[in-house]
């Protein structure tokens, strides 16, 4: 079964035994992610106490002249206080609860403001202090004296003038500013913790996502030419590329920042629950709700999202398909029916994709309501608790805010799961390939090769590409070190299957294949491909300059080297015509380039790694006749004292081969020379003179 169809047949929203997988990558740079986690617990400090701050600000300054004064001589006052007119006043919140059970019989006094002028009542009480507060009040001057009515109940007051009240308000002032400092510093401090927190989260990420991304481009790189067949190369970046950028948003917004919004959350629910003991079940009402809709959200988004992976690796698949074979749908004018083919891809996904919105545009609404239903609790329980003096403004500001900060946590929770989700389901299909064992596999103790005569021996040699659809039937053959030897016959006959197997891109099923003596399964597949240099029919150019594609990026080879071997091709000639030379930029698969000039770079890239063994892929196929006049020469040059193979329908490129080996239908027909073929009159002489009907004919008529 092929891996695509084990992709879409994929399915478990959480596995342990894929997180184990995951966490082991973050497991080298687990100090900078405790590091991470440290900031971020400090992170969420400077978080936190930012209401508090606020609520400290309301109560113990902006409104604490609603607060009740005890009244002490100044030799009575525990603790420093108010002086006015002989007296100290005390705010009620500087004493103890022991203070206050000890001095609840001394005057107390309050700080009235009526229009713009602020009174100073004495005497009062809790019941009349709530009266003052909520009531319609009358003020009457009696000579130097005012008096206060409220409900029927008469109170002495002072008016203060405003130097009087800014004694009452100094130290308030002086507390806000330092407040407004410490807070300052605190979103500072905050926003330096959360720098580096951010910084080193996502460096540590990206560095487990670059591991990742490495090992999966390594372990394709070992795959056998088979699983490329049966894998469409779209759906192979989509992994590489876009499924490990899914694990990179679950190491930078779920690993460590989980432990952000579990923080907060504890956080919140303490400050919360030692604010106001009532108010904070009030608030926890809600979160009954919040579970059910998140549990209803995560069952139906779990589907949807492994449906969106494989239908966006489709789309990556098909475009990949379609622009690579540009060229042939504009010959065959397909372009209406691939954009068909593609805008029903597209739409399935765009359907796909909608599912999704839909769930979302639920899910988060919903949310909100229930957040501001909490709200709205909140703002009638407390705002009643406030107008009767029960509790300060403060903390039901502190409250709110809390609320407010309270659910998101919540909701990125969710968030988060959704992260996890898509991980899960792209790590599945990473791991999938990750734990595909390479069919082509190198014996622990390989023979080795370190260099060879280029004795090439097929020992009734069987393969098929699948199952028992035979493509060589019981081969067998020699080629001698140094000899020239040419395959042909017709299309399907197994001619680049030989080449194939020889460099071990597929495994026979049957037989044997030696290299000097020694069976190419027992050598290390690497050293074997490194004493074989290959010139395909197809040549493939990397993005980059005409030297690096020459030399393949191997430091070693000198430029020297790779321009003497161009000469020796014939390449120089179309390269030092080129405006920056040997330097000139290739485009994307040597767009810019003939066809020759890339079958003559490709020549130039076999021989700089000076190989054993030369094999010729229907190398001269695609050079014009021009062309092939001035590497004749050099072929002749380049098979002396090295092993060449090559395949050919143009037989005129094959004539001077020490042997003709003549294919059919996957078995040897015929071996000799291009005379000793054409004298037996076999499927080579027809070929001949099939392909040279009029030079056949006029030598046959002399």
């Amino acid at each position: 079964m092929s891996n695509i169809h084990n992709e879409e047949t994929l399915g478990k929203a959480y596995d342990s035994k894929l997180m184990k997988r995951l966490l082991a990558y973050a497991k080298p740079y687990w100090f900078l992610i405790l590091i991470s986690i440290i900031l971020v617990m400090f992170v969420t400090c400077t978080q936190l106490a930012r209401p508090y701050l606020v609520k400290i600000a309301i109560d113990e300054n902006i409104s604490a002249h609603l607060n009740t004064m005890y009244v002490f001589s100044k030799n009575e006052a525990p603790v420093s206080g108010i002086e006015f007119n002989e007296k100290i006043y005390i705010r009620e919140n500087k004493l103890s609860d022991n203070q206050k059970e000890i001095y609840k019989n001394y005057e107390q006094s309050i700080l009235i403001k009526k229009e713009k002028n602020y009174y100073l009542v004495n005497d009062i009480n809790d019941a009349a202090k709530k009266d003052l507060i909520k009531s319609n009040i009358t003020i009457e001057k009696t000579n130097n004296n005012y008096m206060i009515k409220s409900n029927g109940q008469v109170f002495n007051a002072i008016l203060l003038t405003d130097d009087d009240y800014m004694k009452f308000k100094e130290q308030d002032i002086n507390n806000l500013s330092k407040l407004g400092i410490f807070f300052l510093i605190i979103i500072i401090l905050g926003f330096i913790l959360n720098y580096l927190q951010v910084y080193i989260l996502n460096y540590t990420s990206k560095k487990i996502i670059f591991n990742i991304r490495q090992e999966v481009f390594a372990h394709l790189q070992k795959m056998s030419l088979s699983y490329f067949d049966k894998n469409p190369v779209g759906r192979l970046v989509t992994r590489t590329a876009n499924d490990t950028e899914r694990l990179n948003e679950m190491y930078t917004d779920v690993l460590v920042n989980l432990f952000r919004d579990l923080f907060k959350l504890a956080g919140i629910v303490i400050i919360m629950i030692q604010l106001n003991f009532k108010l904070a079940l009030l608030s926890f009402t809600v979160i009954p709700f919040i579970l059910i809709a998140s549990e209803i959200f995560r069952k139906h988004i779990r589907k949807i999202y492994r449906l969106v992976r494989v239908k966006l690796a489709k789309i990556n698949s098909t475009l990949n398909e379609n622009i690579t074979g540009m060229q042939t749908v504009h010959i065959f004018k397909k372009e209406d029916k691939k954009f068909r083919e593609f805008e029903s891809i597209n739409k399935d996904y765009f359907d796909t994709t909608k599912k999704q919105v839909r769930i979302f545009a639920l899910f988060r609404p919903a949310i909100e309501v229930i957040r501001s239903t909490g709200l709205a609790l909140i703002i009638w329980y407390g705002g009643g608790r406030v107008l009767l003096g029960a509790i300060e403004f403060g903390v039901l500001y502190a409250f709110i805010s809390y609320l407010q900060e309270f659910f998101r946590p919540i909701m990125e929770l969710t968030q988060k799961y959704n992260i996890l989700q898509a991980a899960m389901a792209s790590s599945e299909r990473i791991f999938l390939i990750l734990d595909t064992e390479p069919k082509i596999k190198t014996q622990e103790t390989p023979l080795s090769l370190s260099k060879i005569k280029g004795k090439i021996e097929f020992k009734n040699v069987w393969f098929a590409y699948e199952d028992e659809n035979w493509v060589l039937r019981d081969v067998s053959f020699t080629i001698n070190p140094g000899e020239s030897v040419a395959f042909v016959g017709a299309t399907g006959a197994g001619k680049s299957s030989i080449i194939n197997l020889i460099n071990r891109f597929y495994d026979i099923q049957k037989g044997e294949i030696l290299i000097d003596g020694k069976n190419i399964k027992e050598i290390d597949k690497y050293e074997l491909r490194n004493h074989i240099g290959i010139v395909l029919q197809d040549v493939f150019l990397f993005t980059g300059n005409i030297i690096d594609n020459i030399r393949l990026n191997n430091k070693d080879i000198s430029d020297e080297k790779v321009k003497e071997v161009s000469k020796y091709v014939n390449a120089d000639s179309f390269i030092s015509r080129l405006p920056k030379k040997y330097y000139e930029p290739v485009m994307e698969r040597g767009s810019t380039l003939s066809s020759g000039q890339k079958q003559l770079l490709a020549f130039a890239r076999a021989l700089v790694f000076d190989p054993d063994i030369l094999v010729l892929d229907e190398a001269t196929s695609n050079i014009d006749t021009e062309t092939e006049v001035l590497i004749q020469d050099t072929l002749l040059k380049l098979i002396k004292d090295r092993t060449t193979i090559a395949i050919a329908h143009r037989l005129s490129t094959i004539q001077h081969s020490d042997k003709i080996i003549v294919l059919h239908k996957g078995k040897i027909r015929e071996i000799g020379n291009h005379q000793e073929l054409l004298d037996k009159g076999g499927i080579y002489y027809d070929l001949y003179r099939l392909q040279y009907k009029e030079d056949f004919s006029l030598s046959k008529s002399h």
